[in-house]
């Protein structure tokens, strides 16, 4: 199993998404991060299941999605010959190319 490796970015959404929940409903927050954890286990096990829906749009081949289970957000990834890359962890309602594009 190749290693997850989270960009600064990524992180950075994790950070902003458990800000949001610990205003607007604490009692998720374990459940998020489960969730999330869940994601990032799915993506390690299986990394090509993951959907490739704006790889093209994007022009970025390579590029995975896989959703947070109950919760609206998405966990976007490359894989490599060495590791899974973590870029982006983003609420689906989001303009997604937009949101990408900041970190291409």
């Amino acid at each position: 199993m190749k290693p997850l490796v989270r960009h600064e970015r990524a992180d950075l959404d994790v950070e902003e998404a458990l800000n949001y929940y610990l205003q607007h409903a604490p009692e998720m927050i374990l459940e998020f991060v489960d969730s999330l954890e869940q994601a990032y286990r799915q993506i390690q096990q299986r990394p090509a299941s993951g959907s490739p829906r704006y790889a093209q749009e994007l022009n970025l081949p390579g590029l995975r999605f896989r959703q947070c289970k109950h919760f609206p957000y998405l966990v976007f990834y490359v894989e490599t010959a060495e590791q899974i890359d973590v870029w982006r962890v983003l609420h689906g309602s989001r303009d997604i190319p937009a949101w990408l594009h900041d970190e291409t």
